[in-house]
Protein backbone atom coordinates (compact mmCIF):
# COMPACT_ATOMS: atom_id res chain seq x y z
CA UNK A 1 0.00 0.00 0.00
CA UNK A 2 1.51 2.99 -1.01
CA UNK A 3 1.07 6.66 1.17
CA UNK A 4 0.22 9.58 -1.31
CA UNK A 5 2.62 12.80 -0.55
CA UNK A 6 1.86 15.73 0.39
CA UNK A 7 1.71 18.39 -2.44
CA UNK A 8 3.84 21.12 -0.32
CA UNK A 9 6.78 18.27 0.63
CA UNK A 10 8.28 18.97 -2.46
CA UNK A 11 8.58 22.71 -2.63
CA UNK A 12 9.32 22.94 1.45
CA UNK A 13 11.99 20.27 0.96
CA UNK A 14 13.61 22.49 -2.05
CA UNK A 15 13.32 25.77 0.17
CA UNK A 16 15.51 24.06 3.20
CA UNK A 17 17.91 22.68 0.65
CA UNK A 18 18.34 26.43 -0.48
CA UNK A 19 19.31 27.28 3.16
CA UNK A 20 23.11 27.19 3.11
CA UNK A 21 23.64 27.65 -0.73
CA UNK A 22 21.64 30.96 -0.27
CA UNK A 23 23.47 31.71 2.79
CA UNK A 24 26.96 31.75 1.41
CA UNK A 25 25.69 33.84 -1.61
CA UNK A 26 24.61 36.45 0.40
CA UNK A 27 26.53 39.57 -0.35
CA UNK A 28 28.17 39.48 3.54
CA UNK A 29 31.44 41.74 2.04
CA UNK A 30 29.22 44.46 1.56
CA UNK A 31 27.04 44.60 4.55
CA UNK A 32 30.56 44.44 6.88
CA UNK A 33 31.27 47.59 4.81
CA UNK A 34 28.12 48.90 5.95
CA UNK A 35 27.49 47.52 9.17
CA UNK A 36 31.48 48.75 10.02
CA UNK A 37 30.40 52.59 8.78
CA UNK A 38 27.43 52.47 11.18
CA UNK A 39 29.03 51.40 14.06
CA UNK A 40 31.49 53.94 13.85
CA UNK A 41 29.45 56.58 13.19
CA UNK A 42 27.48 55.39 16.48
CA UNK A 43 31.05 54.94 18.35
CA UNK A 44 32.08 58.69 17.33
CA UNK A 45 29.17 59.57 19.84
CA UNK A 46 30.60 58.26 22.68
CA UNK A 47 34.59 59.18 21.68
CA UNK A 48 33.50 62.63 20.71
CA UNK A 49 30.74 63.58 22.83
CA UNK A 50 27.95 66.23 22.21
CA UNK A 51 24.33 66.95 22.51
CA UNK A 52 21.29 65.05 21.52
CA UNK A 53 20.96 67.13 18.07
CA UNK A 54 24.87 65.85 16.70
CA UNK A 55 24.11 62.00 18.49
CA UNK A 56 21.11 61.87 16.46
CA UNK A 57 22.58 63.05 13.02
CA UNK A 58 25.24 60.42 13.51
CA UNK A 59 22.61 57.75 14.53
CA UNK A 60 20.84 58.56 11.09
CA UNK A 61 24.04 58.06 9.15
CA UNK A 62 24.09 54.82 10.79
CA UNK A 63 20.47 53.76 9.90
CA UNK A 64 21.37 55.09 6.21
CA UNK A 65 24.46 52.95 6.09
CA UNK A 66 22.32 49.67 7.10
CA UNK A 67 19.65 50.43 4.70
CA UNK A 68 22.52 50.84 1.85
CA UNK A 69 23.09 47.66 3.17
CA UNK A 70 20.10 45.63 2.55
CA UNK A 71 19.83 47.36 -0.79
CA UNK A 72 22.47 44.76 -2.39
CA UNK A 73 20.43 41.69 -0.29
CA UNK A 74 18.70 40.52 -3.75
CA UNK A 75 21.95 40.81 -5.74
CA UNK A 76 22.76 37.05 -7.30
CA UNK A 77 25.19 36.64 -9.95
CA UNK A 78 23.42 33.29 -10.58
CA UNK A 79 19.66 34.90 -10.80
CA UNK A 80 19.14 32.89 -14.28
CA UNK A 81 19.88 30.02 -13.03
CA UNK A 82 18.43 30.50 -9.90
CA UNK A 83 14.90 31.04 -11.69
CA UNK A 84 14.30 28.23 -12.46
CA UNK A 85 14.47 26.05 -9.00
CA UNK A 86 10.78 25.30 -8.29
CA UNK A 87 11.02 27.65 -5.38
CA UNK A 88 8.24 30.53 -5.60
CA UNK A 89 10.28 34.56 -6.00
CA UNK A 90 8.63 35.01 -2.21
CA UNK A 91 10.15 31.77 -1.14
CA UNK A 92 13.48 32.92 -1.82
CA UNK A 93 13.33 36.29 -0.78
CA UNK A 94 11.54 35.37 2.16
CA UNK A 95 14.50 33.19 3.12
CA UNK A 96 17.29 35.92 2.13
CA UNK A 97 15.55 38.44 4.53
CA UNK A 98 14.70 35.64 7.55
CA UNK A 99 18.67 34.72 7.08
CA UNK A 100 19.54 38.59 7.54
CA UNK A 101 16.95 39.51 9.96
CA UNK A 102 18.70 38.58 13.06
CA UNK A 103 21.99 39.67 11.97
CA UNK A 104 20.59 43.36 11.64
CA UNK A 105 18.79 43.16 14.41
CA UNK A 106 22.15 42.53 16.73
CA UNK A 107 23.76 45.26 14.70
CA UNK A 108 20.73 47.47 15.79
CA UNK A 109 21.60 47.39 19.01
CA UNK A 110 24.70 47.19 19.47
CA UNK A 111 24.72 50.69 17.39
CA UNK A 112 21.96 52.21 20.42
CA UNK A 113 23.92 50.91 23.12
CA UNK A 114 27.10 52.52 21.59
CA UNK A 115 25.01 55.68 22.10
CA UNK A 116 25.17 57.08 25.45
CA UNK A 117 21.67 57.20 27.25
CA UNK A 118 21.34 60.96 27.91
CA UNK A 119 22.05 62.05 24.35
CA UNK A 120 19.98 58.93 23.19
CA UNK A 121 17.14 59.55 21.09
CA UNK A 122 13.55 57.73 21.86
CA UNK A 123 14.68 54.15 21.04
CA UNK A 124 11.08 53.34 19.60
CA UNK A 125 11.36 56.51 17.32
CA UNK A 126 14.25 56.09 16.03
CA UNK A 127 14.08 52.13 15.35
CA UNK A 128 10.69 53.18 13.71
CA UNK A 129 12.79 55.30 11.16
CA UNK A 130 15.32 52.56 11.11
CA UNK A 131 13.12 50.11 10.07
CA UNK A 132 11.47 51.98 7.35
CA UNK A 133 14.53 52.51 5.80
CA UNK A 134 15.52 48.79 5.37
CA UNK A 135 12.08 47.85 4.01
CA UNK A 136 11.99 50.93 1.51
CA UNK A 137 15.48 49.23 0.44
CA UNK A 138 14.14 45.92 0.36
CA UNK A 139 11.04 47.23 -1.76
CA UNK A 140 13.48 49.17 -3.69
CA UNK A 141 15.50 45.65 -4.00
CA UNK A 142 12.45 43.89 -5.42
CA UNK A 143 11.03 45.97 -7.84
CA UNK A 144 14.52 46.52 -9.50
CA UNK A 145 14.78 42.54 -9.45
CA UNK A 146 11.01 42.34 -11.09
CA UNK A 147 11.09 44.86 -13.83
CA UNK A 148 14.77 44.47 -14.91
CA UNK A 149 16.97 41.22 -15.40
CA UNK A 150 20.29 42.64 -13.83
CA UNK A 151 21.41 40.16 -11.79
CA UNK A 152 22.81 43.05 -9.48
CA UNK A 153 20.75 45.46 -9.19
CA UNK A 154 21.79 46.67 -5.75
CA UNK A 155 24.30 49.26 -7.09
CA UNK A 156 21.46 51.32 -8.17
CA UNK A 157 19.35 50.57 -5.80
CA UNK A 158 21.81 52.09 -3.16
CA UNK A 159 22.54 55.01 -5.31
CA UNK A 160 18.75 55.86 -5.88
CA UNK A 161 18.28 55.51 -2.28
CA UNK A 162 21.28 57.69 -1.02
CA UNK A 163 19.97 60.28 -3.29
CA UNK A 164 16.93 60.48 -1.95
CA UNK A 165 17.94 60.14 1.63
CA UNK A 166 20.28 63.65 0.84
CA UNK A 167 17.26 65.08 -1.17
CA UNK A 168 13.99 64.65 0.91
CA UNK A 169 15.34 66.99 4.11
CA UNK A 170 15.76 69.38 1.10
CA UNK A 171 12.52 69.12 -0.88
CA UNK A 172 10.10 68.26 1.63
CA UNK A 173 7.97 70.90 2.61
CA UNK A 174 7.58 71.94 6.36
CA UNK A 175 4.30 69.99 6.39
CA UNK A 176 5.27 66.96 5.43
CA UNK A 177 8.48 67.08 7.24
CA UNK A 178 10.54 63.51 8.41
CA UNK A 179 13.90 64.52 9.64
CA UNK A 180 13.17 67.04 12.18
CA UNK A 181 14.95 67.40 15.96
CA UNK A 182 13.96 65.91 19.30
CA UNK A 183 13.35 68.74 20.89
CA UNK A 184 10.96 69.84 18.03
CA UNK A 185 6.98 69.89 18.29
CA UNK A 186 6.53 67.98 15.10
CA UNK A 187 8.59 65.25 16.41
CA UNK A 188 5.32 63.29 17.11
CA UNK A 189 3.69 64.03 13.71
CA UNK A 190 6.55 63.48 11.97
CA UNK A 191 6.91 59.93 12.91
CA UNK A 192 3.31 59.73 12.20
CA UNK A 193 4.96 60.22 8.95
CA UNK A 194 7.20 57.93 9.25
CA UNK A 195 4.11 55.32 10.46
CA UNK A 196 2.74 55.69 6.89
CA UNK A 197 5.84 55.61 4.48
CA UNK A 198 7.15 52.05 6.27
CA UNK A 199 3.35 51.25 5.71
CA UNK A 200 3.48 52.17 1.85
CA UNK A 201 6.76 50.32 1.78
CA UNK A 202 5.74 47.62 3.37
CA UNK A 203 2.94 47.11 0.55
CA UNK A 204 4.92 48.05 -2.34
CA UNK A 205 7.57 45.51 -1.35
CA UNK A 206 4.55 42.90 -0.72
CA UNK A 207 3.36 43.48 -4.65
CA UNK A 208 6.58 43.38 -5.65
CA UNK A 209 7.22 39.76 -4.43
CA UNK A 210 4.88 38.00 -7.02
CA UNK A 211 6.00 36.38 -9.73
CA UNK A 212 5.68 38.39 -12.92
CA UNK A 213 3.55 37.31 -15.50
CA UNK A 214 4.51 35.73 -18.37
CA UNK A 215 4.23 37.67 -22.07
CA UNK A 216 2.78 35.21 -24.28
CA UNK A 217 4.75 34.82 -27.80
CA UNK A 218 2.68 35.07 -30.83
CA UNK A 219 4.92 35.69 -33.31
CA UNK A 220 6.07 32.33 -33.77
CA UNK A 221 2.67 30.59 -33.95
CA UNK A 222 1.68 33.14 -36.84
CA UNK A 223 4.58 32.78 -38.87
CA UNK A 224 4.22 29.48 -39.20
CA UNK A 225 0.72 29.60 -39.90
CA UNK A 226 1.77 32.26 -42.59
CA UNK A 227 3.82 29.76 -44.38
CA UNK A 228 1.53 27.30 -44.53
CA UNK A 229 -1.03 29.46 -45.87
CA UNK A 230 1.30 30.57 -48.78
CA UNK A 231 3.46 27.47 -49.34
CA UNK A 232 3.44 26.09 -52.92
CA UNK A 233 1.33 22.95 -53.69
CA UNK A 234 4.56 21.41 -54.98
CA UNK A 235 6.29 21.83 -51.56
CA UNK A 236 8.38 25.05 -51.96
CA UNK A 237 8.53 27.72 -49.88
CA UNK A 238 8.92 30.77 -52.44
CA UNK A 239 5.41 32.27 -53.70
CA UNK A 240 6.25 32.62 -57.78
CA UNK A 241 7.05 29.07 -58.05
CA UNK A 242 4.87 26.66 -60.14
CA UNK A 243 4.84 22.85 -60.44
Amino acid sequence: MYRLRRPWTAPSTAAAALVRPVWRGLPWRVWGVAQGAGTLAAGLIRVCGGGPLPALVLLRAAVLAGALGLAFLLDDPARHTTATVPVRRVVRTALRVALVAPVVAVWWTAVLLLVPGSVRPPVWDITLEAGTASVLALAAATVAVRRTDEPEPGRSVATALLAGAVLAPLLLPARWALFVAPGDPGWAAAHERWAWVLAGAAALWAVSLREPRRRRTVRAPLRSAFRSVFRSPCGTSGLSRTC
